[in-house]
């Protein structure tokens, strides 16, 4: 057996991630033909689907100067990529006589199928995989016997338990609690477990008392509950006020908050985000979100952009009058003209800077890690984002709760000092809101 495997990529890999055509060195790629006819109904498209289908088309259209890509190219060393990879498009869209007369031949994913079918026969002491990020192109592809699997290089590889919650108790004594009461923080000690940048901390001491801390340059910083500019409002739990000092916090540059519906993500956001453009911190507040899974497009709705935003914009604009008693929406219309709230779709974010400016993204767990990386990447001088999102609530084709890009930003910059989080676990919606999201 072979060690070098045939992994026939999918559209939806593609899609998602451009740079998945470089990722499995060391072994032969294959692009069914039919692929390249779906990539091209994206490749006019703004958004980062249509950024993918071109990088591809481009990629491929350079590797032909080398090569019949029917026959295969190897790209070790070309175009300035060191993979020892094979890259081939595959003509042949002849069925197996034997492929189930139930699978449609006119279907793309079942033409994909058939592919990885021919490979296997041709090359019996290779293994070959179809890798897709589409879940029913698996389950397809394990009646037929053939291997499949998801594309995992960007999945996070822990337990739900091991989630990054941003709180954790430590023990502390009595003394240096009160100190913290007292002076506002103690520095760390080294007989303290390993605590992240700007990670809320529940100290507690066997005499049983407490405190509530951020870690902070080396110290264990007091919490506050109230801002100047918040019109009163106050955290109501533990992990909102570790939440508002972060969001009030403008050395923080990504605050990352997860948590069940009607925990206060929104609600706390949207009061922290005004406070500190009414404090100068800031000058205008984006407001953006995932509105498109794969193969859909906001121009097919009616209206203007306003418009067609609408019915997404509904959490944000609920949660603006609840906080600023703007029960006809006409404060929340006014901001908007002014400049001073603007709504920024996702798919048309591209190319964009924001500077001084506070940039909100709602159900960032329906984004990929790709669409975020836009956005953060988007940020400029003296600007803050903030993903808002429920890892458990994924709407969004071909991700999940660990592949999701608001998982996996959570993850792999928690070490960072310009960035926290924190996970809110209590519903603050109404009592029988919260009863029905534990018992249902």
């Amino acid at each position: 057996m072979s060690t070098r495997k045939i992994f026939v990529l999918d559209t939806s890999v593609l899609l998602y991630d451009m740079h998945s055509i470089h990722s499995f060195p060391g072994n032969d790629i294959v692009i069914p033909i039919v692929v390249l006819d779906e990539l091209d109904r994206f490749k006019d498209k703004h958004s980062l689907l249509g950024a993918s289908a071109r990088y591809v088309n481009r990629f491929l259209d350079d590797l032909r100067q080398y090569g019949n890509l029917d026959k295969g190219i190897e790209i070790s060393n070309l175009l300035g990529f060191e993979t020892d990879q094979v890259v081939r498009v595959d003509l042949n869209e002849e069925f197996p006589d034997d492929y189930p007369k139930s699978f449609a031949k006119d279907r793309g994913d079942n033409v994909i199928l058939a592919c990885g079918l021919n490979l296997q026969k041709i090359n019996p002491d290779r293994i070959v995989k179809i890798v897709t990020k589409d879940i029913n192109l698996r389950v397809k592809a394990d009646s037929l016997n053939l291997q499949a699997e998801d594309y995992f290089a960007d999945h996070v590889h822990i337990n739900k338990n091991q989630m990054y919650s941003g709180v954790d108790s430590i023990e502390l004594t009595h003394e240096e609690i009160d100190k913290i009461h007292d002076k506002g923080s103690i520095s760390f000690y080294d007989d303290i477990e390993e605590i992240y940048p700007n990670q809320g901390i529940i100290g507690k001491s066997p005499e049983g008392s407490s405190v509530l801390a951020i870690a902070k340059n080396g110290q264990l910083k007091n919490t506050r509950r109230e801002f100047q500019g918040m019109g009163g409002i106050v955290p109501k739990n533990k992990e909102q006020q570790f939440a508002v000092n972060m969001l009030m916090d403008t050395d923080i540059s990504l605050v990352s908050i997860s948590g069940i519906a009607g925990s206060g993500k929104t609600f706390l956001t949207l009061v922290c985000a005004m406070a500190q453009i009414m404090n100068g911190d800031y000058n205008r507040i984006i407001i953006t979100r995932s509105i498109q899974p794969v193969g859909r497009d906001l121009g097919f709705l009616p209206g203007d952009l306003s418009e067609k935003m609408n019915p997404w914009l509904a959490p944000i604009t609920d949660n603006f009058k609840h906080a600023f008693k703007d029960k006809d929406q006409t404060y929340f219309d006014m901001l908007i003209q002014r400049g001073t709230i603007e709504v920024a779709p996702l798919s048309y974010i591209r190319g964009r800077t924001f500077n001084d400016a506070i940039v909100i993204v709602d159900e960032a767990q329906n984004a990929t890690i790709h669409e975020l990386k836009t956005i953060i990447t988007r940020i400029g001088k003296s600007s803050k984002v903030v993903l808002l999102g429920d890892t458990d609530q994924v709407d969004t084709p071909y991700i999940d709760s660990f592949s999701n890009g608001l998982t996996i930003v959570i993850e792999k910059m928690k070490s960072s000092s310009l960035t926290g989080h924190v996970t809110l676990s209590k519903g603050q919606r109404s009592d029988i809101a919260s009863y029905a999201a534990d018992i249902l």
